[in-house]
C-alpha cells in the first residue's frame, strides 16, 4: 500500500515521502496513529505542494544562515564559574548559558535548544560545542570556562 508521510517514522521515512509499504502495517499502525495516510493524487499534489514552499523558504534564509554560521564558527565565548578542586565546577555550564553569552557577543538570539551539547560542561578549559543552524550547518563555537575566584 502507497502511504504519504505525515509524521517522521524511524526506519521509514519522514515528512512528504510517499512510501510502500506493507498493508496491515499501514492499516494497524501508521494510519490509526495520524503517522500517515492514503498517498490519493490530491494528497500527493497537497504534499509537493508544501516541500515547494518549503524549499522556498529555505533558500530564502540560506543566505543569512550561512553569514550565522560564519560568525559563529569564529567566535570565542568566555564564562565564568565558581571552581571546587581539581578544577570542577560547583554547577555547570548549560546550553542556556551558552546562548546567553553568544547573544550578548553576536547580538543575535541563538535558540538554547539549536545548541548540541551532549552533557553540561562541568569542568575547566576550552570546548568546542557544535550549534546547528541548518540541516547541513553546524558550525562550532570555542568555550573557554575559566575559574571565577580562587577556590580550595
Amino acid at each position: 500500500m502507497k502511504v504519504l508521510l505525515i509524521q517522521s517514522v524511524k526506519n521509514v521515512g519522514k515528512p512528504g515521502d510517499i512510501k510502500d509499504v506493507a498493508d496491515g502495517y499501514a492499516r494497524n499502525f501508521l494510519i490509526p496513529r495520524g503517522l500517515a495516510t492514503v498517498a490519493s493524487s490530491s494528497a500527493v499534489k497537497q504534499a509537493q505542494a508544501h516541500r515547494e514552499t518549503e524549499s522556498r523558504r529555505e533558500s530564502r534564509f540560506a543566505a543569512e544562515n550561512q553569514s550565522l554560521a560564519s560568525r559563529l564558527g569564529e567566535t570565542e565565548v568566555t564564562l565564568r564559574a565558581k571552581t571546587g578542586a581539581h578544577g570542577r565546577l560547583y554547577g555547570a555550564i548549560t546550553a542556556a548559558d551558552i546562548a546567553a553569552a553568544l547573544e550578548a557577543k553576536l547580538g543575535q538570539a541563538i535558540d538554547r535548544r539549536r545548541i548540541e551539547l551532549d552533557d553540561p560542561i562541568r569542568t575547566l578549559g576550552e570546548h568546542k560545542v557544535p550549534i546547528r543552524i541548518a540541516r547541513d550547518l553546524v558550525p562550532q563555537v570555542t568555550v573557554n570556562v575559566e575559574s571565577e575566584g580562587a577556590s580550595s
